[in-house]
């Protein structure tokens, strides 16, 4: 391999695309997530509680196929015995426009979403109404639905793993790269937040980004038994000011540069993006570079 990828943390080399190459070719009824799974496996990739990082392999995956590497099986799940192409199925769900002031609202509830019904409403409302679309979750992530008094749905925000490199972000921590890749699940990125179009209430996403800075920290130590010390965000500037980010007190750091992570050519042109932070700690600077 002539130039050096980069994907979910791990260095891309020959011998890995080979095992991937070999794997396939000799188990052929593999779905993806088995794929991914022996994978692990094989490689030791694991957490720092000693679970497998599934949906990173995965996600590894889909980039070696993307980039041309290897080819995937077709993407399935399994339902009654059979297996059928997902697809994220519509939720019945009004939308009589919500303008009441903020505070004819509370108790605002943030819900955390593992399964159910609200799994299938939160899935169903990013993918029709956020611009970004459902492209499902890698890695450690929490989602919220958010819920007024009366258990109308407000909107929903998600966070997952911390971007790989950010020349701004990391300038303002301060680590080396090897820290940074002990230290980056120590991040959380909020990937998702949507405020549902016929939701217009004044300060609402603020409201509910000031909530979450005050709880997440405890969620990820319940959920994942380790701790998160800083958030981050990207706000695409050709759609967004973002002023919510700025009221809830979240620092703008810096812009990125307009191409992806993995363009080593510099050949894809993307949106650029204003990087924001909120630190979950007087310390992080010093939590992070451990």
């Amino acid at each position: 391999m002539s130039k050096e990828l980069i994907f979910q943390g791990r260095l891309v080399i020959d011998e890995d695309i080979e095992s991937v190459k070999n794997l396939l070719i000799e188990n052929p009824n593999w779905s993806r997530s088995r794929l991914s799974q022996e994978l692990c496996k094989k490689w030791d990739w694991v957490s720092a509680s000693g679970q497998i990082k599934d949906m990173a392999c995965r996600s590894y995956l889909r980039k070696l196929e993307q980039h041309g590497y290897i080819q995937l099986p077709a993407q399935r799940t399994r339902k009654s015995g059979i297996y059928v192409q997902r697809s994220i199925m519509p939720v019945l769900h009004e939308r009589n426009p919500i303008t009441e002031d903020l505070k004819g609202l509370f108790p605002i509830e943030l819900r955390l979403v593992e399964e159910g019904y609200d799994l299938k409403r939160f899935k169903y409302f990013i993918s029709a109404y956020h611009y970004l679309g459902w492209s499902g979750t890698v890695g450690e992530n929490l989602k919220y639905l958010v819920l007024d008094k009366t258990e109308r749905p407000l909107g929903c925000i998600m966070f997952g793993a911390a971007a790989w490199k950010v020349a701004p972000r990391d300038a303002v921590i301060g680590w080396d790269v090897q820290t940074r890749k002990r230290n980056l699940s120590l991040i959380a990125n909020n990937n998702r937040f949507l405020i549902l179009p016929w939701v217009r209430v004044k300060h609402l996403a603020s409201h509910i980004l000031g909530r979450i800075c005050r709880r997440i920290a405890t969620d990820f130590m319940n959920k994942y038994h380790h701790p998160v010390y800083l958030l981050e965000t990207f706000v695409e500037k050709e759609r967004f000011m973002g002023t919510c980010y700025k009221a809830a007190n979240w620092e703008n750091v810096g812009d990125t540069k307009g191409r992806g992570k993995l363009d080593i050519k510099k050949e894809f042109k993307l949106p650029v993006k204003s990087i924001w932070l909120y630190p979950l700690s007087e310390n992080y600077r010093e939590q992070l570079k451990k």
